[in-house]
C-alpha cells in the first residue's frame, strides 16, 4: 500500500497560497546572492586587492538591489488592484534606474574600486538572481484556477 503523494504548494486552508512562489523566488534569491558575493570577493580580492572586494561589494548591492527590489515590490503589491500594482511597480523601475545611475555617477572617477570586479559582479548577480527566481517559481506548482465546487454545491440559474 502507498501513502498519498504529498503536494509541494503550500496551501492556506483550501486554496493554494498564490504568493507562495514569490516568497520562495525572494528566499532563493538573497541566498544565491549571498553565495555569489562571497565567491565573488574571493576570486576579486586574490586578483586585485582591496580595490577587487569594493568592486564586488558595490557590484553585489547594485546589481542584486535591482531585481530583489522588483521582486520586493510585486509580493508587496500583490494584493492591490491592477492599476495601483503598476503605478508601484513603474515607479519602482524609475526609482531604481535613477539610483543605479547616481550610485555609478558618484563613483565614475574614484579608484578605490576594481572596475572588472564591479561589471562582472553585477553581471554574475543579475544571472544568479534571474535563475534563482525562475528556479523558485518552477518548483512550486500553484494553479492558476479556482479549485472546482463541492459535489453538490453546483451553481444553478
Amino acid at each position: 500500500m502507498t501513502s498519498p503523494e504529498k503536494s509541494a504548494t503550500p496551501t492556506v486552508g483550501a486554496v493554494p497560497d498564490q504568493l507562495a512562489p514569490l516568497r520562495a523566488a525572494v528566499r532563493y534569491g538573497l541566498v544565491g546572492l549571498i553565495a555569489l558575493t562571497v565567491i565573488s570577493a574571493i576570486i576579486a580580492t586574490s586578483l586585485a586587492g582591496l580595490p577587487g572586494l569594493w568592486g564586488t561589494l558595490i557590484g553585489a548591492a547594485v546589481g542584486g538591489g535591482f531585481i530583489l527590489c522588483t521582486v520586493v515590490v510585486v509580493l508587496s503589491t500583490a494584493h492591490s488592484n491592477p492599476g495601483t500594482a503598476g503605478a508601484v511597480l513603474l515607479g519602482s523601475w524609475l526609482a531604481k534606474i535613477i539610483v543605479a545611475i547616481v550610485v555609478m555617477v558618484a563613483i565614475k572617477g574614484m579608484t578605490f574600486y576594481d572596475k572588472y570586479a564591479l561589471v562582472g559582479t553585477i553581471i554574475a548577480a543579475i544571472v544568479v538572481l534571474l535563475s534563482a527566481e525562475t528556479y523558485a517559481i518552477l518548483k512550486l506548482r500553484v494553479p492558476y484556477v479556482d479549485p472546482m465546487p463541492e459535489s453538490g454545491q453546483n451553481d444553478k440559474k
